[in-house]
């Protein structure tokens, strides 16, 4: 969040076991998604010298590739909201009169935790809905690119609460990536 005039006011960062627990799955995420991409690219390019250099692309790599990127991208989607570099329009809330912006950011939280909710539980469905179909080429059942989805939701509820929490007692939450 921006620094600005209003947050001299603030005290330090909170400090709580929920606030641990979720900066230490913030960096988890940030991780995972660092690896899936590490490993995506290794496949992307084992498909581009499959393909051009021996003239036989594997068929399972278009696939995997781009189940890896719907994991890392939800699960890193997911950490920005707890890191705060999420898409968010902070230009409008900064420049609101000081007794307007504190309401409009509770709003705003409580906005991305029902978001989030509504993805962790729709996306459950979605799993549901289509664990019987089969990925042909990896022999694996589609819900499993809609898992993310859901647990990504879920997330982004959590991370949300402790934005909304942090808000209302005008604190801030400890970024936990540099």
């Amino acid at each position: 969040m921006k620094s600005s005039a209003w947050m001299k006011h603030r005290v330090p960062p909170m400090r709580n076991a929920f606030s641990d627990a979720s900066g230490s799955v913030s960096v988890f995420a940030k991780w995972f998604a660092a690896i899936g991409l590490l490993i995506m690219t290794a496949i992307i390019a084992l498909q581009v010298f499959a393909r051009y250099v021996l003239n036989d692309s594997p068929a399972w790599a278009e696939q995997a590739a781009l189940l890896l990127m719907i994991w890392y991208v939800f699960i890193a989607a997911a950490a920005g909201v707890r890191e705060g570099f999420h898409i968010r329009i902070a230009v409008f809330a900064d420049n609101l009169p000081k007794p307007l912006r504190h309401p409009i950011l509770l709003i705003a939280h409580l906005v991305v935790l029902v978001f989030g909710a509504a993805m962790g539980l729709f996306g459950i469905q979605l799993a549901q809905e289509t664990w019987q179909h089969v990925i042909p080429t990896l022999g694996i059942s589609r819900g499993y690119a809609y898992l993310p989805i859901s647990l990504s939701g879920f997330l982004i509820t959590a991370f949300a609460a402790e934005q909304l929490i942090a808000e209302w007692r005008q604190t801030e939450v400890k970024k936990r990536w540099s």
